[in-house]
């Protein structure tokens, strides 16, 4: 098990925690993240709604690191997987895994990684480093998303239903959650 970021929170206070207290933490993050799913606006052209699970999956790898990020998220795709709806607006099962929005999912796990991993090799987390780190993340997303998105839609309309009227989106949701850790490290001090 990979002990939680301090990299991103504060690397003294964080040092040490117990495997219970990990485990607690992963539980609450997945719980963060069936919630955030529930934060779901459907767009009438595109298959893919606007949720907020990306913020929630970047946060799993802030704050868990690229181990325990990468296993609440695989944790919740099981989840998901076997029926319980977790799922976008409560969705379940293989066939949301297998079908339009399946690559974004996927994707989940390689962007809660790559956020762990590179805020933890970050010596100072800055607020310009950190939105890079999390934009880092958000392409990790998009990439497996709009390559399984092309095999359902096609690549000629790829990018109009699943990347443009996600970018406003993606930048403020990456806005939001570098603003809200930086707040917390400020007035954690």
């Amino acid at each position: 098990m990979h002990k939680l970021n301090s990299a991103v929170l504060d690397r003294y206070y964080l040092a040490q925690i117990t495997l219970g207290r990990q485990l607690l933490l992963m539980l609450g993050f997945n719980l963060l993240l069936i919630a955030s799913a529930y934060i779901k606006i459907p767009l009438p052209f595109s298959p893919v709604p606007i949720t907020a699970q990306t913020m929630a999956v970047m946060a799993c790898g802030l704050f868990l690191g690229p181990v325990g990020g990468s296993l609440t998220v695989l944790a919740y795709l099981l989840e998901g997987s076997i029926g319980l709806p977790v799922f976008a607006g409560g969705a379940a099962g293989w066939a949301v895994l297998m079908g339009p929005t399946g690559g974004y999912l996927i994707g989940f796990v390689t962007s809660a990684f790559v956020v762990g991993y590179f805020s933890e090799k970050i010596a100072r987390m800055t607020y310009a480093r950190l939105v890079g780190v999390l934009s880092l993340g958000t392409v990790a997303i998009f990439l497996p998303g709009l390559s399984v998105l092309a095999m359902y839609s096609g690549t000629g309309s790829v990018l109009t239903l699943g990347l443009f009227p996600f970018l406003p989106g993606a930048v403020i949701k990456t806005a939001f959650l570098a603003s809200g850790l930086s707040l917390y490290k400020r007035f954690r001090k």
